[in-house]
């Protein structure tokens, strides 16, 4: 079954990495998938555009099924392999309802992630503005307290809506990002020893970025947040 899925996809983008740890919790090991390069413009490329038209990374095919959008894409691949591998969505409506409302609150996190991080980067010089730069450092300080707030009472075993569950799925990626460009163990202890509880787990280590292994530093664009 996994021979029949292909992946197209970035090292180190969060969306990517959902995806590839849902098909390693299913247990759909052997998937085609090929690392592209943002840097290079690949993911511009006529192979991708052929999948995603929007020319964004992941693009997942399954046969004749075609998922762009990682979130759907870690839904779909649950729905459709239920009894395989690990258990993702909670039988639970409490469980459940928290699962998905932590799942769908995650790309907020990591926009505003890349609001700060990416900012001198997309940004040209003379359109900056240290007043616009103020304002997405305090956003995203609010939206790194909540979480703080969700993940109080997070334990080996209960994670963020019970059992581990695409809620995870959708967030980890996100802190380990913000983890990799400084964020402040010391200042959000919290999102720290959840991510230390979830980076060994097979799923996140076997899928682990490539070129964060083989450079294990990384930035100190949030070290001050």
């Amino acid at each position: 079954m996994a021979k029949s899925m292909n992946l197209l996809w970035g090292a180190g983008s969060p969306p990517c990495w959902r995806v590839m740890i849902t098909l390693q919790e299913k247990k759909l090991q052997g998937y085609k998938h090929k690392l592209l390069s943002f840097e290079k413009g690949e993911h511009k490329t006529q192979e991708v555009l052929e999948i995603n038209p929007r020319g964004q990374l992941p693009a997942f095919r399954h046969g004749d099924n075609i998922l762009n959008e990682s979130i759907a894409a870690c839904l779909y691949l649950e729905n459709q392999f239920k009894s395989q591998g690990t258990k993702l969505i909670p039988d639970s409506p409490s469980e459940q309802a928290l699962m998905y409302q932590r799942m769908m609150e995650g790309p907020t996190l990591i926009d505003k992630l890349n609001a700060v991080i990416y900012y001198d980067w997309h940004v040209p010089e003379e359109e900056r503005f240290d007043s616009a730069m103020k304002r997405n450092r305090e956003a995203l300080v609010t939206e790194l307290k909540l979480w703080e707030g969700y993940l109080l009472n997070v334990a080996a075993g209960s994670y963020l809506a019970g059992a581990f569950s695409l809620a995870d799925v959708i967030v980890f990626p996100n802190v380990a990002f913000a983890f990799r460009f400084g964020l402040s163990v010391g200042r959000y202890p919290k999102l720290a020893k959840y991510y230390s509880l979830l980076k060994d787990r097979a799923s996140i280590k076997t899928s682990w970025p490539p070129h964060w292994l083989a450079c294990s530093q990384g930035y100190n664009t949030l070290k001050d947040l």
